[in-house]
């Protein structure tokens, strides 16, 4: 697993960090029962404050993506199905919204973007 930071990327590192970590737990890059880079090193090898790696951590946590256990460090739990869910519902929020700020950019309305995500899923699933 690797993280890459931006500093201007106009997200807050420790979000930065949880998304990415979160993102190869969902995708299976990080398998149940993998051990995490403890918040130390992980601060370390990014050069960043403990403090933010430790919110990260804490905030995948308390989303059920992993546990910490004091002295053993942070493993991967198995996966949610909700959780997967929800995970997944949100990056489609996320990418809808921005396909929603560019439609209105080029000044497309309802129908035009209905009959874009219908062409998109017609030729996903192979009904060319």
């Amino acid at each position: 697993m690797r993280v890459v930071l931006s500093n201007s990327a106009g997200v807050p590192l420790y979000q930065q960090i949880k998304e990415q970590i979160g993102a190869a737990i969902l995708s299976g890059e990080l398998a149940e029962g993998s051990a995490l880079p403890s918040v130390r090193a992980l601060a370390r090898d990014l050069r960043i404050s403990v403090l933010t790696t430790n919110r990260a951590y804490t905030e995948l946590a308390a989303e059920g993506f992993i546990a910490t256990v004091p002295g053993k460090g942070a493993y991967v739990l198995p996966l949610d199905s909700a959780l997967v869910r929800e995970q997944l519902l949100r990056q489609v929020e996320e990418g809808l919204q921005t396909a929603l700020d560019a439609a209105r950019r080029a000044g497309l309305d309802r129908e035009d973007l209905i009959q874009a995500l219908d062409g998109l899923m017609r030729t996903e699933h192979g009904h060319v």
